[in-house]
């Protein structure tokens, strides 16, 4: 496997939430000695971490021009340059890109192709060229569990309301807490269920992607939802393999000297703080927050009287002075800093000062806040971030802010979660659990293992094709 003639073309769904675990993953095999084709559009490509040097001549950059669409704004090549009701317009570009990526094909056919949810058509392009294809999710097991079944997926039968989407399914055999917050449940079942703009269902790209492709792997590990894999291998009657979680490899990170001398100030303040006392607040940039939300999730962190750091996006038609709370920054000037922009959340994340997260849920985020032992605040948004709160909540490594029925949370309920989870004796069970989190979430031995078998089943896999 570890010929530089195996060769494997990666082709992610246009989120950066997408894009960096496949990139995380390329880089995991290039190291092994396999070439990869990492394909995607001009400004994604453009916006990609650098890949380290010693990888960079094993991983192609592949640039796919963006079709244009009606009803997706110009230089919109990902959902985080969108609004939510805008990404089915991105997705009716993406599908546009079947024929350009059949055409790269036949320039040059890899042994491999690992593709998202999205993308439901490169099964039937890697069968005209003899390709295996990989459906690899980004997603936790726990939510592919709960979203379940292709069949299911294709005629809702066993779940013909959005209520059904409130509770966990049949089909998981265990005591589970997977399930959609009541407010989001028909957003999620609609989006399953029925045809957008791009003509076809999130269902229906999920389905085809698991039936089609020879086999599927999961972003996961055992030693965290084992259970979830065991029923996602049930429900697809497939082989599926989790990868490990891909969590950051510490030394293709920047060096903390050159970090620290462009956020000095950050973290200076950090380092004049109690060890465990910050609590880091950060919703990412896909998740366009309205200024009523971030004006109580403000109250919410004052009221906490806890010392924070949060790195806050401003929205684009947000002015800057109208972004927190009048006098907030005032109140708080000796509580904690608001960071605007991009910052390097893995060397903030890695400081002792910090004591808990409060975010939106992310995949990615989980993995980096456990990576770092940290007891989680749990916020969900959008999409799969519900099911992954559930799953916190039910490892208890996480606490979720209480909900109003719409789907609003209060300032109160805000500062009770973060004291709780913090400093509160009550929040014990969270700081130990999570303190043990490092030993899954941060373990690069275990990640290798994942890596090898992976590696090992890519090498049956081409044995087999060779046989033919």
């Amino acid at each position: 496997m570890a010929s530089k003639q195996y060769h494997i073309m990666m082709f992610p769904w246009l989120a950066f939430g997408h894009m960096i675990p496949f990139l995380e993953l390329s880089k995991r095999l290039a190291a092994r000695g396999i070439l990869i084709s990492y394909v995607s559009t001009s400004k994604n490509l453009q916006r990609l971490p650098l890949i380290p040097e010693n990888l960079q001549p094993r991983i192609s950059l592949v640039e796919l021009p963006l079709p244009r669409v009606e009803g997706l704004p110009e230089n919109c090549e990902a959902t985080i340059d969108l609004q939510l009701n805008q990404i089915q317009f991105l997705k009716k570009a993406y599908d546009r890109l079947a024929q350009p990526f059949e055409n790269l094909m036949q320039k040059s056919v890899p042994d491999l192709i690992l593709f998202d949810f999205a993308p439901y058509w490169i099964p039937e392009i890697g069968a005209k060229f003899g390709v295996p294809t990989v459906f690899f999710s980004v997603y936790t097991a726990a939510a592919m569990a709960f979203i379940g079944p292709p069949e299911e997926l294709k005629t809702g039968n066993r779940r013909p309301s959005p209520e059904h989407f409130t509770m966990p399914p049949d089909w998981i055999p265990f005591p589970s807490l997977i399930a959609t917050r009541p407010d989001y449940a028909t957003r999620m079942w609609s989006s399953l269920k029925f045809p957008d703009a791009s003509g076809v269902s999130s269902g229906h790209r999920l389905a085809k992607s698991i039936e089609d492709c020879s086999f599927v792997a999961l972003r996961s590990c055992d030693e965290f939802e084992g259970e979830y894999i065991s029923v996602v291998r049930e429900l697809y009657q497939k082989p599926v393999f989790p990868i490990g979680v891909l969590p950051p490899v510490p030394e293709e990170n920047k060096k903390g000297s050159e970090v620290n001398s462009n956020w000095s100030d950050a973290f200076k303040w950090l380092d004049a703080q109690k060890a465990k006392s910050v609590v880091f607040v950060g919703f990412g940039s896909e998740y366009k927050m309205p200024i009523e939300q971030i004006h109580e999730l403000a109250f919410g962190i004052e009221l906490s009287r806890l010392p924070f750091v949060w790195i806050l996006r401003k929205p684009q038609e947000v002015h800057s002075s109208d972004l927190l709370p009048p006098g907030f920054a005032n109140r708080t000037l000796s509580q904690g800093m608001v960071i605007h922009g991009w910052v390097p959340q893995l060397e903030i994340l890695a400081h002792s000062a910090i004591g808990g997260c409060l975010f939106h849920s992310g995949w990615g985020t989980i993995v980096e806040s456990l990576g770092f032992g940290h007891p989680l605040i749990l916020l969900p948004m959008i999409a799969d971030q519900g099911f992954n709160a559930k799953l916190l909540v039910e490892k208890e490594v996480g606490y979720e802010v209480p909900r109003n029925e719409d789907g609003s949370f209060s300032r109160e309920t805000v500062a009770s979660s973060i004291r709780l989870v913090v400093v509160a004796p009550e929040g014990e069970k969270f700081r130990s659990k999570t303190a043990k989190m490092r030993r899954i979430f941060n373990n690069q031995g275990s990640e290798e293992c994942y890596m090898n078998k992976f590696i090992e089943h890519l090498e049956k896999l081409k044995d087999s094709k060779g046989k033919k």
